[in-house]
Protein backbone atom coordinates (compact mmCIF):
# COMPACT_ATOMS: atom_id res chain seq x y z
CA UNK A 1 0.00 0.00 0.00
CA UNK A 2 1.94 3.30 -1.15
CA UNK A 3 1.41 6.57 1.17
CA UNK A 4 1.69 10.31 0.92
CA UNK A 5 5.34 11.35 0.44
CA UNK A 6 6.49 13.77 2.82
CA UNK A 7 6.38 17.47 1.90
CA UNK A 8 10.50 17.33 1.99
CA UNK A 9 10.48 14.46 -0.96
CA UNK A 10 7.62 16.02 -2.98
CA UNK A 11 9.73 19.74 -2.64
CA UNK A 12 12.58 17.84 -3.59
CA UNK A 13 11.11 16.44 -6.93
CA UNK A 14 10.38 19.98 -7.35
CA UNK A 15 13.59 21.18 -7.69
CA UNK A 16 14.96 18.47 -9.96
CA UNK A 17 11.81 19.35 -12.46
CA UNK A 18 12.82 22.58 -12.37
CA UNK A 19 16.81 22.31 -12.40
CA UNK A 20 17.67 19.20 -14.14
CA UNK A 21 15.63 19.95 -17.27
CA UNK A 22 15.90 22.92 -19.71
CA UNK A 23 13.07 22.11 -22.20
CA UNK A 24 9.45 21.03 -21.39
CA UNK A 25 9.78 17.88 -23.60
CA UNK A 26 11.90 15.74 -21.86
CA UNK A 27 9.98 17.06 -18.81
CA UNK A 28 6.72 16.06 -20.16
CA UNK A 29 8.26 12.57 -21.39
CA UNK A 30 9.88 12.27 -18.22
CA UNK A 31 6.52 12.41 -16.15
CA UNK A 32 4.37 10.46 -18.73
CA UNK A 33 6.79 7.60 -18.54
CA UNK A 34 6.82 7.01 -14.41
CA UNK A 35 3.16 7.18 -14.94
CA UNK A 36 1.59 10.90 -14.85
CA UNK A 37 -1.60 11.25 -17.18
CA UNK A 38 -0.88 13.05 -20.27
CA UNK A 39 -3.87 14.96 -19.71
CA UNK A 40 -2.85 15.74 -16.25
CA UNK A 41 0.64 17.11 -17.90
CA UNK A 42 -1.39 19.32 -20.41
CA UNK A 43 -2.88 20.96 -17.46
CA UNK A 44 -0.23 23.17 -16.73
CA UNK A 45 2.23 22.70 -19.89
CA UNK A 46 2.34 26.34 -20.20
CA UNK A 47 3.43 27.22 -16.29
CA UNK A 48 7.31 26.96 -15.71
CA UNK A 49 8.41 23.59 -15.08
CA UNK A 50 8.87 24.47 -11.55
CA UNK A 51 4.72 24.85 -11.48
CA UNK A 52 4.47 22.28 -13.55
CA UNK A 53 5.91 19.59 -11.21
CA UNK A 54 4.41 21.45 -8.22
CA UNK A 55 0.83 21.62 -9.21
CA UNK A 56 1.48 17.63 -10.82
CA UNK A 57 2.05 16.66 -7.15
CA UNK A 58 -0.97 18.23 -6.24
CA UNK A 59 -3.29 16.57 -7.97
CA UNK A 60 -1.56 13.14 -7.50
CA UNK A 61 -1.92 13.78 -3.62
CA UNK A 62 -6.00 14.80 -3.84
CA UNK A 63 -6.44 11.47 -6.18
CA UNK A 64 -5.03 8.49 -3.25
CA UNK A 65 -3.31 5.93 -3.14
CA UNK A 66 -3.08 5.76 -6.80
CA UNK A 67 -1.87 9.00 -6.97
CA UNK A 68 0.90 8.52 -4.33
CA UNK A 69 2.06 5.39 -6.02
CA UNK A 70 2.57 7.40 -9.74
CA UNK A 71 4.67 9.78 -6.64
CA UNK A 72 6.67 7.22 -5.84
CA UNK A 73 7.23 5.92 -8.75
CA UNK A 74 8.43 9.34 -9.80
CA UNK A 75 11.10 9.28 -7.15
CA UNK A 76 12.07 5.74 -8.04
CA UNK A 77 12.30 6.99 -11.62
CA UNK A 78 14.82 9.47 -10.88
CA UNK A 79 16.66 7.70 -8.75
CA UNK A 80 17.74 5.36 -11.60
CA UNK A 81 19.23 8.27 -13.49
CA UNK A 82 22.67 8.02 -13.76
CA UNK A 83 23.31 11.86 -15.05
CA UNK A 84 21.21 14.74 -15.85
CA UNK A 85 18.21 13.92 -17.53
CA UNK A 86 18.49 17.08 -20.39
CA UNK A 87 21.91 17.52 -21.68
CA UNK A 88 20.83 21.01 -22.53
CA UNK A 89 20.30 22.22 -18.78
CA UNK A 90 22.25 25.52 -18.19
CA UNK A 91 23.88 24.30 -14.48
CA UNK A 92 25.01 20.73 -14.77
CA UNK A 93 25.99 21.68 -11.24
CA UNK A 94 23.02 22.32 -9.66
CA UNK A 95 20.73 19.96 -11.60
CA UNK A 96 23.23 16.90 -10.13
CA UNK A 97 22.94 18.29 -6.73
CA UNK A 98 19.56 18.80 -6.68
CA UNK A 99 19.19 15.25 -8.32
CA UNK A 100 21.43 14.03 -5.37
CA UNK A 101 19.61 15.69 -2.79
CA UNK A 102 16.67 13.85 -3.83
CA UNK A 103 18.24 10.26 -3.84
CA UNK A 104 19.84 11.19 -0.57
CA UNK A 105 16.40 11.72 0.86
CA UNK A 106 14.87 8.94 -0.54
CA UNK A 107 17.19 6.55 0.66
CA UNK A 108 17.17 7.92 4.15
CA UNK A 109 13.52 7.85 4.51
CA UNK A 110 13.31 4.12 2.83
CA UNK A 111 10.74 5.43 -0.34
CA UNK A 112 12.57 3.04 -2.57
CA UNK A 113 14.65 0.86 -0.53
CA UNK A 114 12.41 -2.07 -1.04
CA UNK A 115 12.65 -1.67 -5.05
CA UNK A 116 16.26 -1.33 -5.26
CA UNK A 117 16.71 -4.21 -2.78
CA UNK A 118 15.06 -6.04 -4.91
CA UNK A 119 17.21 -4.92 -7.91
CA UNK A 120 20.47 -6.26 -6.01
CA UNK A 121 18.53 -9.44 -4.91
CA UNK A 122 17.62 -10.23 -8.86
CA UNK A 123 21.10 -9.06 -9.85
CA UNK A 124 22.78 -11.23 -7.82
CA UNK A 125 20.36 -15.12 -8.45
CA UNK A 126 21.55 -13.82 -12.10
CA UNK A 127 25.09 -13.60 -11.56
CA UNK A 128 24.49 -16.77 -8.80
CA UNK A 129 22.58 -18.64 -11.59
CA UNK A 130 25.60 -17.85 -14.15
CA UNK A 131 28.11 -19.29 -12.27
CA UNK A 132 26.14 -22.57 -11.26
CA UNK A 133 25.65 -22.76 -15.00
CA UNK A 134 29.67 -22.19 -15.62
CA UNK A 135 30.29 -24.69 -13.19
CA UNK A 136 27.55 -27.51 -14.49
CA UNK A 137 29.51 -27.22 -17.81
CA UNK A 138 33.05 -27.10 -16.34
CA UNK A 139 32.29 -30.57 -14.69
CA UNK A 140 29.96 -32.35 -17.69
CA UNK A 141 33.00 -31.27 -19.60
CA UNK A 142 35.38 -33.05 -17.57
CA UNK A 143 32.85 -36.05 -17.45
CA UNK A 144 32.62 -36.30 -21.06
CA UNK A 145 36.63 -35.86 -21.44
CA UNK A 146 36.85 -39.07 -18.85
CA UNK A 147 34.42 -40.88 -21.22
CA UNK A 148 36.37 -40.56 -24.28
CA UNK A 149 39.42 -41.51 -22.62
CA UNK A 150 37.88 -44.67 -20.81
CA UNK A 151 37.15 -45.35 -24.76
CA UNK A 152 40.42 -44.82 -25.59
CA UNK A 153 41.57 -47.40 -23.50
CA UNK A 154 38.37 -49.71 -24.13
CA UNK A 155 38.96 -53.49 -25.89
CA UNK A 156 35.61 -53.06 -26.83
CA UNK A 157 35.53 -53.27 -31.19
CA UNK A 158 35.56 -49.94 -33.36
CA UNK A 159 32.31 -50.17 -34.00
CA UNK A 160 30.66 -49.90 -30.50
CA UNK A 161 32.87 -47.24 -29.48
CA UNK A 162 31.60 -45.45 -32.64
CA UNK A 163 28.59 -45.55 -31.11
CA UNK A 164 29.33 -44.17 -28.18
CA UNK A 165 31.61 -41.80 -29.63
CA UNK A 166 28.02 -40.27 -31.09
CA UNK A 167 26.22 -40.33 -27.88
CA UNK A 168 29.34 -38.25 -26.56
CA UNK A 169 29.80 -35.90 -29.72
CA UNK A 170 26.05 -35.31 -28.80
CA UNK A 171 26.48 -34.30 -25.23
CA UNK A 172 29.06 -32.15 -26.44
CA UNK A 173 26.78 -30.15 -28.51
CA UNK A 174 24.29 -30.04 -25.76
CA UNK A 175 26.45 -28.61 -23.58
CA UNK A 176 27.26 -25.56 -25.45
CA UNK A 177 23.53 -25.24 -26.04
CA UNK A 178 23.61 -25.60 -30.33
CA UNK A 179 20.67 -27.62 -31.32
CA UNK A 180 21.87 -30.98 -32.78
CA UNK A 181 19.67 -34.18 -34.39
CA UNK A 182 21.37 -37.34 -32.67
CA UNK A 183 21.81 -40.12 -35.27
CA UNK A 184 19.18 -41.25 -37.68
CA UNK A 185 18.26 -43.02 -40.82
CA UNK A 186 17.35 -42.09 -44.36
CA UNK A 187 16.58 -45.23 -46.45
CA UNK A 188 19.67 -47.44 -46.10
CA UNK A 189 21.84 -44.73 -44.73
CA UNK A 190 22.82 -44.09 -41.32
CA UNK A 191 23.79 -40.27 -40.86
CA UNK A 192 25.27 -39.61 -37.91
CA UNK A 193 23.87 -36.36 -36.50
CA UNK A 194 22.85 -33.12 -38.04
CA UNK A 195 23.54 -29.46 -36.65
CA UNK A 196 22.83 -25.90 -37.79
CA UNK A 197 26.30 -23.31 -37.75
CA UNK A 198 25.65 -19.65 -38.55
CA UNK A 199 23.22 -20.30 -41.22
CA UNK A 200 24.51 -23.26 -43.04
CA UNK A 201 23.68 -26.93 -41.84
CA UNK A 202 25.90 -29.44 -41.49
CA UNK A 203 25.45 -33.58 -41.73
CA UNK A 204 27.99 -35.47 -39.21
CA UNK A 205 29.45 -38.48 -39.66
CA UNK A 206 31.54 -40.30 -36.57
CA UNK A 207 34.03 -42.90 -37.15
CA UNK A 208 36.57 -44.57 -34.55
CA UNK A 209 39.94 -44.51 -36.47
CA UNK A 210 43.11 -45.63 -35.14
CA UNK A 211 45.19 -43.04 -37.20
CA UNK A 212 44.39 -39.81 -39.34
CA UNK A 213 42.43 -39.88 -41.80
CA UNK A 214 43.92 -39.34 -45.14
CA UNK A 215 44.05 -36.75 -47.69
CA UNK A 216 41.40 -38.32 -50.15
CA UNK A 217 39.22 -39.52 -46.62
CA UNK A 218 39.14 -35.86 -46.21
CA UNK A 219 38.61 -34.41 -49.53
CA UNK A 220 35.51 -36.75 -49.86
CA UNK A 221 33.74 -34.35 -47.19
CA UNK A 222 32.94 -31.64 -48.84
CA UNK A 223 31.34 -29.68 -45.28
CA UNK A 224 34.80 -30.81 -43.06
CA UNK A 225 35.82 -32.24 -40.39
CA UNK A 226 36.05 -32.88 -36.84
CA UNK A 227 38.81 -33.90 -35.14
CA UNK A 228 39.48 -35.03 -31.56
CA UNK A 229 42.80 -35.65 -31.36
CA UNK A 230 45.49 -32.56 -31.35
CA UNK A 231 46.74 -31.12 -35.01
CA UNK A 232 49.96 -29.90 -35.30
CA UNK A 233 50.24 -26.56 -37.36
CA UNK A 234 51.61 -28.56 -40.40
CA UNK A 235 48.59 -31.13 -40.42
CA UNK A 236 46.14 -28.11 -39.91
CA UNK A 237 47.94 -26.82 -43.37
CA UNK A 238 47.33 -29.60 -45.29
CA UNK A 239 44.19 -30.42 -44.45
CA UNK A 240 43.60 -26.64 -44.80
CA UNK A 241 44.15 -26.97 -48.38
CA UNK A 242 41.86 -29.51 -49.21
CA UNK A 243 39.03 -28.26 -46.90
CA UNK A 244 37.78 -24.74 -45.29
CA UNK A 245 36.00 -25.96 -42.05
CA UNK A 246 37.77 -28.03 -39.54
CA UNK A 247 36.46 -28.07 -35.67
Amino acid sequence: MADRLPFDIKEAIVQVCGKAFWLKDPLKAFMISAGVPEELYERYADESKFKIARNILSDLDRMGEEGWLIQRRIVTEFYKLRKVPDENVQSKDAALSALRSLKELALTQKIIVESDSNDREQKAKEARRKQEAIAARANRMEELRNEYNALVLSKDDPQARGYCLEEIIAELFEVHEITFRKPYKIRSEQIDGHFNFRGFDYLVEARWRKEFPTKVQVGRNPCGFDNIYYLSKAQLTVYYNIIKFII
